[in-house]
């Protein structure tokens, strides 16, 4: 049985559950990760909504089938970096499903053995039997040292990393369709924006602010550069919801705060705002906006 499997830069255990990237643990949470395995392991088929369903939330589990498992793939994808709008690891098959799409690489025997070359192991037991105890205790005591000091280093790596992190707003999302109804879809979709910024893959870049009383201005009197000021933002993401006879339309922006320059805009044309939707807006926002300070 194959106990694992490989996909860019990430190597997965099925069974287990646990995810690394460039053999760093990355944290996925218990659903996610079961779905996970299940696209993985059918790799390039479409998996219905049914299926998923019935695997991971069987009869006589009471959840929000549709809420939790959109939640999970939005889940999946912002640890993978993966986006709904330009997949390269889950795409969403439109009234059917999901297909993992990325190439995975799978051990044969589903498990990796090490083994010494031949005479290798029997001439080092005579050797380790020679070892002299003061020869021991130097090597502890360098081993040791040698530990404090990679222990170090990575605090200092980490704490400048910290450092380094980028303050990011979110401000309540306008709607400007002149609907009521769609008061409440503004509201989620930026407040899933939130949660995709703060997933833990980006709080190692990021720190996200969405709760702020100075947030919650209307836009007539909404100043981006006294929104930098007071919570100390870089940036700021807002968008606004439009619509025509047809179509409800997005627009989404980053603002740097200093000086009120757009560094980044998309437009988002939907037929339909379900929660879905929300979420997979909520997270190509999250993702085009990391990969743009990323990039700065």
């Amino acid at each position: 049985m194959v106990e694992h499997a490989e996909f860019g830069p990430f190597r997965f255990e099925l069974t287990a559950g646990t995810l690394s990237r460039h053999g760093m643990p990355v944290r996925l949470q218990p659903q996610p990760a079961r779905l996970l395995a299940i696209l993985v392991s059918r790799a390039g088929e479409v998996v219905s909504r049914d299926e998923l369903r019935q695997q991971i939330w069987p009869d006589g589990t009471y959840v929000d089938f549709e809420r939790g498992l959109n939640f999970a793939v939005a889940h999946i994808r912002a640890v993978l970096g993966d986006s709904a709008d330009a997949p390269r690891y889950i795409e969403t098959v439109p009234k059917r499903g999901y297909r993992f799409i990325a190439p995975v690489r799978r051990p044969p025997n589903g498990h990796e053995a090490v083994t010494a070359p031949p005479g290798e192991e029997t001439s080092a037991r005579p050797s380790e039997s020679r070892i002299e105890p003061r020869i021991s205790r130097t090597l502890v005591v360098s081993g040791t040292l040698a530990v404090l000091a990679v222990a170090a280093v990575v605090a200092m790596l980490w704490s400048r990393a910290d450092a380094r992190t980028v303050r990011v707003a979110v401000v309540p999302f306008d709607n400007e369709t002149g609907q009521d109804a769609f008061d409440d879809v503004a509201v989620a979709i930026a407040d899933q924006t939130v949660a995709r910024l703060a997933t833990p893959e980006r709080l190692t870049r990021l720190s996200v602010i969405g709760n702020a009383a100075a947030l919650r201005r209307p836009r007539a009197f909404r100043d981006i550069k006294d929104i930098g000021r007071q919570v100390a933002a870089d940036y700021v993401v807002l968008a606004q919801m439009k619509v025509d006879k047809s179509r409800v339309r997005l627009i989404a922006h980053l603002i740097r705060a200093s000086d009120e320059a757009h560094v980044w805009a998309n437009v988002y044309d939907r037929d339909s705002f379900t929660l879905e939707v929300q979420s997979e807006l909520a997270e190509a926002i999250a993702a085009a906006v990391d990969a743009r300070l990323a990039a700065s």
